[in-house]
């Protein structure tokens, strides 16, 4: 049974991006509201830290649903481009704590984050 924790996959490809600078973290953060995101990728030309990631989407089946994006919220400086160039308005930036409530409410699919129970056997597969 799943805890429902989410923690960052230590094995994405985009862990080994460049982190995000500074001391303090972004007053605000970018959140995908999945179910209505069409997987366009217009937002991923706008990101100047590259933090969108492409995900599989909830039902591969479905031609409609073949992918989204989802944000990486380690990497989002707050800059708002996405937001202001997802043309489906599927992008909203939350203040910095809200967004991780928001991430869990909104997130059908993730790559970014696993279960802790997922990265235990990530771990054993390793070792």
């Amino acid at each position: 049974m799943s805890s429902g924790i989410k923690i960052e996959d230590p094995n994405h490809t985009a862990r080994f991006k460049p982190l995000r600078k500074g001391k303090k973290p972004p007053k605000l953060l970018a959140v995908v509201h999945q179910s209505g995101c069409t997987g366009c990728e217009v937002c991923i030309a706008g990101c100047p830290v590259d933090s969108i990631e492409l995900v599989p989407g909830p039902d591969p089946k479905n031609p409609s649903y073949q992918q989204m994006v989802e944000i990486d919220l380690a990497r989002c400086i707050g800059c708002q481009n996405c937001s202001q160039d997802c043309p489906w308005e599927t992008i909203t930036m939350y203040q910095h704590d809200d967004a991780f409530i928001a991430w869990g409410n909104e997130t059908l699919s993730s790559t970014l984050y696993v279960d802790m129970e997922e990265a235990d056997k990530i771990k054993e597969e390793l070792t």
